[in-house]
């Protein structure tokens, strides 16, 4: 028997009670603070952990690690839903997960033992560092280097645009312990360690000034001999490139999921709004030029979201072609959701422009996660590469 039309391409009952659960929370815990959070530039940190007591710090973290042992497309769900409340604050709880995952998935049973309880609730809060100064799309010309004694390891160099830094109890930091060719360079020299915010030699620069995403802090990570036990690696020496890359895939899908949520909110917003405005004595949304630009609004959110969720199959799935996928999620998610939160700022017109309205602050949000998680021009040379076997 065929399935039910109603329900055959929709999600499971369990992922909408998720779903549920998340947008509860942004309505009632982000969404009335978020312009505050941006305007202060307070890293809510508290409202984090009440996220975290609801399972989102550790969604894909195994149950037998203390996490809750979901899928991509429950944490896509739940990021979509989050960022309805406050994009930036869903964004960071992506990256928190990204490192539990990794340490879940990559670490020793010390390491889970020592990290994952206290990131389950957020108690300690991780960043992930791996763009630097002279490497961004680059991320295998990283130059920060770990030289390894009879003690452990001596860092030295720096990460930029770190989220979290600062704030954030742990650093999953990439690292050039070797290197693969004469200029010591290349992905196969790359280490992943852990390093406590309390490491002697660790130390963080100014708090950015940005255009979005105020909510959380952004800055410099700086060592200086800082020193780490060998404890610290994560997985193999030679191995923390290939653990980069799997943890961004997963973040590429949160990254748009969070995109989705966003553009979501403000075309609710543009909708309310075009259905009180009146011009020309007639409600706003009366004019079908209104109805058109919403119609295209929804139909690409609604494709954007579909790509989406099958990316986090492919994902869940463990399917060779996950990667592509991933990045065409991102590429068209990313882009849809700010150009879509762009045109709902047009349809409030001047009132748009008001940061009371909420549509600006969106806007100003959204325009980095074109850029983050690798830019869509780094999307568009993954999908490209796959499509051509390898070439380019």
């Amino acid at each position: 028997m065929p399935p039910d039309a109603e329900t055959a391409f929709d999600l499971p009952e369990a992922t909408r009670a998720l779903r549920d659960t998340a947008l509860d929370f942004a309505r009632g815990t982000l969404a009335p603070k978020a312009l505050e959070w941006d305007r202060e530039r307070h890293f809510p940190v508290e409202e984090m952990r009440e996220a975290a007591a609801l399972g989102m710090a550790a969604i894909y973290v195994r149950e037998e690690s203390g996490g809750a042992g979901l899928t991509r497309l429950d944490a896509a769900v739940i990021f979509e839903a989050l960022s309805q409340g406050c994009p930036v604050i869903a964004a960071f709880l992506s990256i928190h997960n990204m490192v539990a995952w990794m340490i879940d998935r990559y670490g020793s049973e010390a390491q889970r033992a020592e990290w994952l309880p206290d990131l389950v609730t957020m108690r300690r809060i991780a960043s992930y560092c791996l763009t630097e100064p002279g490497s961004g799309s680059d991320a295998a010309a990283l130059r920060t280097r770990a030289a390894r004694d009879n003690e452990g390891y001596v860092l030295n160099g720096a990460k930029q645009f770190i989220s979290g830094a600062g704030t954030s109890d742990l650093y999953a930091t990439m690292v050039r312990t070797g290197g693969d060719g004469p200029a010591g360079q290349g992905s196969g020299g790359v280490s992943c360690l852990l390093v406590p915010k309390d490491t002697p030699g660790l130390s963080f620069g100014a708090n950015e000034r940005k255009m979005g995403w105020n909510a959380q802090p952004t800055r410099t990570v700086n060592f200086a001999d800082a020193r780490v036990p060998a404890s610290a690696l994560l997985g193999e020496e030679g191995q923390g490139f290939r653990i980069a890359m799997s943890g961004l895939d997963g973040g590429r899908l949160n990254i748009a999921a969070c995109s989705v949520g966003g553009a979501q909110a403000a075309l609710d917003i543009a909708l309310a709004y075009v259905k009180e405005r009146r011009a020309f004595g007639r409600a706003v949304a009366d004019f079908q030029a209104t109805q058109f630009r919403l119609a295209d609004m929804a139909t690409e959110l609604e494709a954007a979201r579909t790509l989406l969720w099958r990316a986090c199959a492919k994902l869940d799935a463990r399917a060779p072609d996950a990667t592509a996928f991933c990045a065409m999620a991102k590429r068209f998610a990313t882009d849809t959701g700010s150009r879509v939160a762009d045109e709902a700022l047009q349809l409030l017109g001047g009132y748009g422009y008001l940061a009371e309205y909420g549509v600006e602050k969106i806007v100003r949000d959204l325009r980095v996660h074109r850029i983050l998680e690798g830019t869509n021009e780094i999307m568009r040379v993954i999908i490209s590469r796959h499509l051509l076997g390898g070439r380019g």
